[in-house]
């Protein structure tokens, strides 16, 4: 009884966390309370699916700008933060306060300031009144709180450091550095609050227009039984593995991640049934947990959601959709597979059974054909249906759409009755001790898949925005819910249509409530960021960062790229996914672009970006702050601490791969074909599996330690082979200013030329940095593909090359690269050996430990432990 007492008592305390970092912790037991907390969220939801439709246009009513629907979205979330989250632990949790509803209301109200007087605000855009200077100064704090609220003090304190700094910023007791003029009250609110450039800018309206359909979808999706589906099925086919539990819950995590925003979601979501499930095979509670951490952070680091970043990254960086998650994918696929080798090896040295004994060899090369075998059925499904589509609009023109959702809604119907002939799946615990045949499975969620290739097929093949595509995908799951009992029931011929078509309703209703409860303290970071962002752009803080990193690394570039991952983990300690990366960008990002310029590191954008993206993810696992691994310890009952640490020993390589990209580009397939893309993914998996034995200290059996370290040096080269190929020839040569023109005439289409440009900055410091400018199509002149480009021309003066023009919001200008800067040298690629030949030596090396290591396995006693 006591145990049973125990358990009890844990269940209780991990739903309090789940609510109190998810969903809000408070739950009335008063009418008003409970109609508050399932209403205004159901409307909320409706509202965002409304703006997103096309209907308020083609019934010409409840049509809004995108400032004033961003300043709707957020005082839903600012009433709902008061409403749903407690203030303290010691705040009533089942009824709200007549002060907390006095509280909700005023915030709400600051908050959608924009909405209801806006063409006020509009005509007073520079001179603010009074009015709109108190609305401004008690939205901000009310945002704080709710801030706080949902989310906890650490996204709060880095807003209130930030504001600190633009009102007190030259405060004489600040190092010279950091000091700047400061600003008045009434410049602080007009910019932060009463403008896009603050709170209610690019943030908050991905946030508006993209993130919330999202979630919704990925809420809709689990409440129809898809996460348990998806669940189910990873154990069923991983499940009889030596340590199958803790494999499946890293397949488990990564197909959950595709629906869902959050870290600490994912771990919550599937770690409730994968932990108890690895810690009774014999794994350890805090490895239990660790794993199911780091399954869950690679989940917000996989495409193609990411967390909502994939989209807030074509905002910052300028790319498209298509080509952020063509970026991510190789880095999230080989941290997969070298997480799921790591639980190979642990199962392995703690010698555990399973009913089947695979050999590593053969699993590894099972799980890559698998994974190969998976891109190329999603690839080919995504194509076929376009040509499919094609063929439809060819055929019957305008009347396409109707015959093409006649046929998803044929095909809808076909996998339900597909799905009937099987029972339900079960959502328990115990039901993961004894499932049916991964086939049997398989073919109970098939219609499951069918919203999220519509999504993936729109935001693909199609092109369509984020928004829409996540509409239109929302929409189906609508209808799925609403319909896949009743034809289940119909099909199975068990009657009571008017109750499973309650249940569907029911589900409808849940579903849109926990979609936009989860919303709740997104939002509310997403305006918080923005403050963050707009103490940015106000004080130019960006720079006085590049100085500090700079002063700190000496100039070093690794000791720079060491420094900016380092604050990069502690900028993201406690923000969720999207906050995170917004602040980690906008304070981060352009301190390497500026300094990796000065030390001869040239690298896209979007590399960046990824690089402080990926450290900013690990704050969730790293203690004392991880907030996910916290999650994971109260389902295993194990020591927050060390499962936090722990978890950060088994992310280790994901902590490698920025590193490695950011050198070597071909990692993000930037410039990269089809057929070298292939061969990039399989030569920085092997490297990655490598690099895991080595930190493991475990190959075929346990590995000396100069085995290791071999293992590490092969990981390394097989990476980076162009590093010792650089201590023998530089990678490029100088060559004069003068044919700058000529060369940028003759390059292929899209390609870059690496410049050295010296002047400079708009602080008087000077400048010497080398920059990418990207050229356009082929068949213009040079001084046209630089400028259409690059969106930079030069003049000539005594026969040096000057920047003369700069196209506001181009690529140089977004480079940091000013007026009147000198073009000293173009720097071309040298004409030396491929990099690649470096391969040869390292699988030499490789194949001496692999043999020496296989000896001594011959040498061990069977059944003996590894």
């Amino acid at each position: 009884m006591a145990q049973r007492e125990g358990g009890t008592s844990a269940e209780t305390e991990l739903e309090d966390f789940i609510a109190d970092s998810d969903t809000g912790g408070r739950i009335p037991k008063d009418g008003l309370g409970r109609s508050a907390l399932w209403y205004i969220p159901l409307v909320w939801s409706l509202y965002q699916l409304w703006i997103a439709s096309p209907l308020p246009f083609i019934l010409k009513f409840g049509v809004w700008n995108d400032t004033q629907t961003r300043a709707i979205h957020l005082g839903f979330a600012v009433l709902l933060a008061f409403l749903a989250f407690p203030g303290f632990k010691s705040s009533p949790r089942h009824h709200i306060p007549v002060l907390t509803w006095i509280i909700a209301i005023v915030g709400a109200i600051a908050a959608s300031y924009l909405w209801w007087d806006y063409r006020g605000v509009a005509n007073r855009t520079g001179v603010p009144n009074t009015t709109d200077l108190a609305i401004a100064g008690i939205g901000i704090v009310l945002l704080l709180e709710a801030a706080r609220r949902s989310l906890g003090i650490p996204l709060m304190g880095v807003a209130l450091f930030f504001l600190a700094y633009v009102f007190f910023g030259s405060w004489s007791g600040l190092p010279e550095m950091v000091q700047w003029k400061g600003a008045s009250f009434e410049k602080a609110m007009s910019h932060m609050w009463l403008t896009t450039e603050g709170v209610f800018g690019v943030a908050l309206g991905v946030s508006s227009g993209f993130v919330f359909l999202f979630v919704l979808f990925g809420s809709l999706l689990n409440q129809a039984g898809a996460g348990n589906y998806f669940l189910k099925l990873a154990f069923a086919t991983l499940g009889h593995l030596r340590g199958g539990p803790a494999k499946a819950a890293v397949i488990a995590s990564a197909a959950t991640g595709l629906i869902s925003g959050s870290s600490i979601a994912n771990v919550v979501t599937t770690g409730t049934f994968t932990i108890p499930l690895m810690k009774k095979v014999g794994f350890p509670s805090y490895k239990a947990g660790a794993i199911e951490v780091s399954s869950s952070i690679n989940g917000v680091l996989t495409p193609p959601v990411m967390g909502a970043v994939a989209f807030l990254m074509t905002e910052y960086v300028g790319i498209s959709y298509v080509e952020v998650v063509k970026t991510a994918i190789v880095p999230a696929a080989i941290s997969y597979i070298a997480l799921i080798y790591i639980v190979h090896l642990e199962a392995l040295k703690m010698n555990m059974p399973g009913t089947s004994r695979m050999h590593p060899v053969k699993f590894m090369l099972g799980a890559i054909f698998i994974i190969a075998i998976s891109i190329v059925i999603g690839g080919g499904t995504l194509f076929l249906c376009g040509v499919v589509v094609d063929a439809v609009e060819a055929a019957v023109g305008a009347a396409s759409t109707w015959v093409l959702v006649a046929m998803m809604g044929l095909a809808y119907v076909a996998a339900v009755r597909f799905a009937a002939r099987g029972p339900d799946l079960e959502v328990s615990v115990e039901s993961m001790q004894h499932l049916p045949p991964t086939r049997e499975i398989f073919k109970t969620g098939i219609h499951y898949l069918l919203p999220i290739l519509l999504l993936m097929y729109l935001l693909m093949i199609e092109r369509k925005s984020p928004g829409l595509s996540a509409f239109w995908s929302t929409v189906f799951m609508l209808v799925i819910l609403a319909t896949q009992n009743p034809l289940k029931a119909f099909f199975r011929g068990e009657g009571e249509f008017a109750r499973h078509i309650r249940e569907g309703l029911a589900d409808i209703a849940e579903g849109l409530i926990v979609g936009a409860r989860n919303m709740i303290g997104l939002a509310a970071a997403m305006g918080v960021a923005g403050i963050i962002v707009g103490a940015v752009t106000l004080t130019g803080i960006g720079q006085v960062m590049a100085e500090f990193v700079e002063f700190l690394s000496g100039g070093n570039l690794l000791a720079m790229l060491f420094f900016v991952a380092l604050i990069s983990i502690v900028l993201g300690m406690g923000l969720p996914t999207t906050a995170n990366y917004i602040v980690v960008s906008s304070l981060m990002a352009g301190v390497v672009v500026e300094l990796g310029a000065q030390n001869g590191l040239i690298v896209p954008l979007v590399a960046v970006h990824m690089f402080v993206f990926y450290f900013g993810i690990m704050a969730d696992v790293t203690p004392p702050v991880g907030l996910a691994s916290f999650a994971a310890a109260a389902i295993s009952r194990g020591d927050p601490l060390r499962t936090g640490f722990q978890a950060f020993f088994y992310s280790i390589r994901t902590a490698l791969l920025p590193f490695l990209f950011i050198f070597n580009t071909d990692l993000l397939l930037i410039n990269v074909g089809p057929v070298q893309a292939v061969f990039v993914f399989l030569v920085a998996m092997v490297a990655m599996l490598l690099f895991a034995a080595g930190t493991m200290n475990f190959f075929l059996v346990r590995s000396r330690l100069w085995e290791s370290a071999i293992l590490l040096l092969v990981a390394f080269t097989l990476f980076r082979p162009g590093f010792f190929l650089d201590m023998i020839q530089p990678e490029f040569e100088a060559r004069p200013a003068a044919e700058l023109f000529e060369r940028a005439g003759a390059a292929p289409d899209d390609a870059s030329l690496r410049v050295r440009l010296v002047g400079e900055s708009l602080m008087g410091d000077p400048i010497d940095a080398r920059y990418l400018l990207p050229l356009g199509p082929a068949g213009t002149d040079g001084p046209t593909r630089l400028f259409d480009g690059a969106g930079v021309e030069f003049r000539e003066e005594d026969g040096r090359l000057f920047v003369d023009n700069l196209n506001f919001g181009g690529p140089s200008e977004q480079l940091g690269i000013d007026f009147d800067w000198e073009l000293v040298e173009l720097e071309v690629a040298s004409d030396r050996v491929f990099k690649e030949v470096f391969y040869l030596p390292a699988l030499l090396l490789l194949g001496l430990v692999a043999l020496l290591q296989l000896r001594r396995k011959r040498r061990q006693p069977e059944g003996a432990p590894a």
